[in-house]
Parts: structure tokens; C-alpha cells; sequence
């Protein structure tokens, strides 16, 4: 994006916590011997194909990553690749959305009928720098209403969930220079649309407007969804984390939640758990600490987890039953038992791969072996984790001694 090229251009700098995504962090670079990971590969996603397997999204600038232009620019297409459990291994990738510029970072939902929304950011052919855009598929993918349908002109940052059978993006609009990760600014407010089952528009709602709040996260329930999005504090390192419910049979939104008063910046992440009804919140806060937090379908937290190992930016929470596994910091995968009042960290395992930033997705492979993908600078790395070889976690682990 040109403007945050000038911004970069001023300090020398944009290191990988560039503002936007895609767009605003296309064609930046990191202190000149290094770039923005994000411009090999960013954003996964998976959906059900409707036979027993699972599509696996991802954005890649190219395979093996190519990282950026000569010209800086970022120019990421979206993947796709079958799995089933019998795999050892991703079926071969293969482009499902190309264009100039980058498409990124993919963001998967799948409704109650089987159709998928897949969004991203897009910097191609916009008036605006970037687009959030999407498109809906069938199972099968075939298109039912495909891409390019822009969501908002302007907007970017952006993540889908579904909701029944209704399908919710909720995404970040404009950019304020200054303050945030680096002193390279932050979004101006965080903004969400509501589409039926095949991707028609049925309703805006402006969740923070016109405020340096951004990076929207989402989470569906049947009913619900959880919206989770960081708030700017001046002249601090850290942002709050903000928290709300959403409920498209009527259009009500909740009132906000400070979920943390210090967070690391980008660092949470959101998911159903479909036995308890809750939603499971995990984040890192600035002093280095993971913490996790369940919350009921009106947004209040029933059970907290307050210190455990780091999490990992941009990392999926994958949920089976009652447990729920998060990459940690430190290269292992944590293993969080559930009930609707209480979190307990109830083990660990290291993983075989390291852990990329830039998205990671876990994927049931059997009642004892979860498959993980993690996107990564060499590309997509693939890891298995018996879940009967979790270690207990250790005094440290659980922050008591």
C-alpha cells in the first residue's frame, strides 16, 4: 500500500507488526536485511467438502513462497488443498483465486447449508489501496456467488464466520499514521456485515466507528458470534482487547468488554466450543503470559485461565470436545481441558515443526491424533501430535512457581 510505503520510507523500518495486512503492509519491508513474513505466505482457513475431507486455504505468494517483488509488492494468490484423515499430508495445492497484488490474508466460514464464504483483503483494481472482498462457494466449490464482491471499498484486516446459516465479516475500515506496532499506525474503527446463506447483503452494523480500534477477529455459535478486536492506547506498546456478542436474528450487539487491559498486539485468537456453548478466548499479554478465557452467549466470562505458556500470533484454536490445543510460543502444542467454569492447562507436547506467525490450523485426524498445518517462509509444514504423548504441564507451565 503507498501510503504506509511513505511511512516505512520515513523510518527506515516496518517491521512484521505492519499495520494492515495485504494491502497496507504490501510492499513494505523489515529492516532492510529482512521482510514481513506475512509476504511469503498469510491467512488459513479450512471447510468441510461435504465427503468425509477438508479444503485447506491458504494465501501464498507463489510455492514455494516467493516473498515480495522487486518492487516490493505483495502478490499473494489463494490456495486450496484436499485432506482427509487417511492423509499423511495435504493433497498438492493448487490456485483457486488469482489476481495482480496480493489476496490476503484468506479467512474461511462455512455455514449451516455447506456453502463457504472465503474473504480477504485485496489490493487489486481498488480505488482505495485495498478491498475487503469476498466470495461463496458450494461445498464443492462450485461458485454461487464468487469473487470479486466487494464487502467495503476501503475496508481491510477482515475475518468470516457463520452464524447458522447467515455468514458475518467483520473487518476494519481507513488508517491512522502513528502510534501502534512500530509507530506505523493503526485501523479507524471495526465494522461488520451480515449475508445470508448464498452472500447476499442483509445488514451493516458499526460495531467501533471512526476510533484507532482493529485487527477484528471472529467466532460463530449457532446463534452468536463473538467479536474480538484491540484497542489503541496512547503512547503505550500494548492495546486493550476488546471483546462483543452479535446476534443477527435481531441485530443486537452487545456492550463492549475490556478482555485485557495489556495485550500483546495482534496475539488472540477465538473459537466455538459447541459441548459447553462458550466461547474460547486465548491471548498473550505484554508482560509475555498466555491467558484463556471462556465466555457465555451473552458475552460474560464463566471460567479464566489467567497465566500459561505464550500463544502464538495468528494460530487457530482447535477445538475437539471438551479440550482445545494452541500452539504455544516456546514450539509446543498446549492442550486445554474445558468445562462452563473452568480452564485447566492439562498438557503439552513439543511439536516436530516450528511454529509459523502467520497462521496455523489443526485438524482432527482421530479420537487421538490431531494433523497441524503452519504456514511458514518455505511454505505450508505439516505436523501429527498423538494426544495420547501429552506431557502434564509443569509448575512453570501453570505459572505457580
Amino acid at each position: 500500500m503507498r501510503k504506509v510505503l511513505a511511512v516505512a520510507a520515513m523510518l527506515g523500518v516496518c517491521v512484521w507488526f505492519c499495520p494492515m495486512s495485504a494491502g497496507a503492509a504490501k510492499g513494505s519491508s523489515r529492516a532492510r536485511a529482512t521482510v514481513d513474513p506475512r509476504s511469503y505466505m498469510h491467512g488459513i482457513g479450512a471447510a468441510s467438502d461435504g465427503q468425509g475431507g477438508t479444503w485447506v486455504f491458504f494465501s501464498s505468494s507463489g510455492l514455494p513462497p516467493r516473498g515480495p517483488g522487486r518492487d516490493r509488492n505483495w502478490t499473494h494468490d489463494v490456495y486450496v488443498a484436499r485432506w482427509s484423515p487417511q492423509q499423511f499430508s495435504l493433497d498438492k495445492p493448487r490456485i483457486f483465486i488469482s489476481r495482480p497484488e496480493a489476496q490476503e490474508p484468506v479467512s474461511i466460514a462455512q455455514n449451516d447449508t455447506g456453502n463457504v464464504m472465503v474473504t480477504f483483503e485485496d489490493g487489486w483494481n481498488t480505488p482505495n489501496e485495498v478491498s475487503q472482498r469476498y466470495g461463496v462457494y458450494t461445498s464443492d466449490l462450485q461458485a454461487v456467488k464468487p469473487y470479486p464482491v466487494d464487502v467495503k471499498s476501503g475496508g481491510h484486516s477482515g475475518h468470516a464466520a457463520a452464524v447458522g446459516s447467515r455468514f458475518i465479516v467483520f473487518y476494519s475500515d481507513d488508517w491512522v499514521d502513528g502510534g501502534g506496532a512500530d509507530n506505523l499506525g493503526t485501523g479507524n474503527g471495526v465494522y461488520l456485515k451480515t449475508y445470508d446463506a448464498d452472500g447476499t447483503l442483509q445488514q451493516s452494523v458499526e460495531v467501533a466507528p471512526r476510533v484507532r480500534e482493529w485487527w477484528p477477529m471472529i467466532a460463530g455459535s449457532p446463534t452468536r458470534a463473538l467479536l474480538m478486536w484491540q484497542q489503541y492506547v496512547p503512547g503505550a506498546t500494548y492495546a486493550r482487547l476488546k471483546s462483543a456478542v452479535f446476534n443477527p436474528d435481531d441485530g443486537t450487539l452487545s456492550d463492549a468488554r475490556v478482555l485485557s487491559p495489556s495485550l500483546r498486539y495482534y496475539t488472540y485468537a477465538a473459537a466455538y466450543v459447541p459441548t459447553l456453548d462458550r466461547f474460547l478466548v486465548v491471548a498473550t499479554g505484554f508482560d509475555g503470559k498466555g491467558f484463556a478465557q471462556l465466555l457465555d452467549a451473552t458475552g460474560a466470562t464463566t471460567a479464566t485461565l489467567a497465566c500459561m505458556p505464550a500463544s502464538v500470533r495468528e494460530s487457530s484454536i482447535m477445538v475437539a470436545g471438551d479440550h482445545a490445543y494452541v500452539p504455544a510460543q516456546d514450539g509446543r502444542l498446549l492442550d486445554l481441558k474445558l468445562a462452563p467454569t473452568s480452564i485447566e492447562l492439562a498438557g503439552t507436547q513439543r511439536s516436530p515443526v516450528k511454529w509459523g506467525e502467520v497462521g496455523s490450523l489443526g485438524l482432527v485426524k482421530s479420537p487421538t491424533t490431531l494433523h497441524w498445518v503452519t504456514l511458514t517462509q518455505q511454505g505450508p509444514k505439516e505436523a501429527e501430535f498423538d494426544l495420547k504423548a501429552m506431557r502434564p504441564a509443569s509448575a512453570a507451565d501453570r505459572c505457580t512457581r
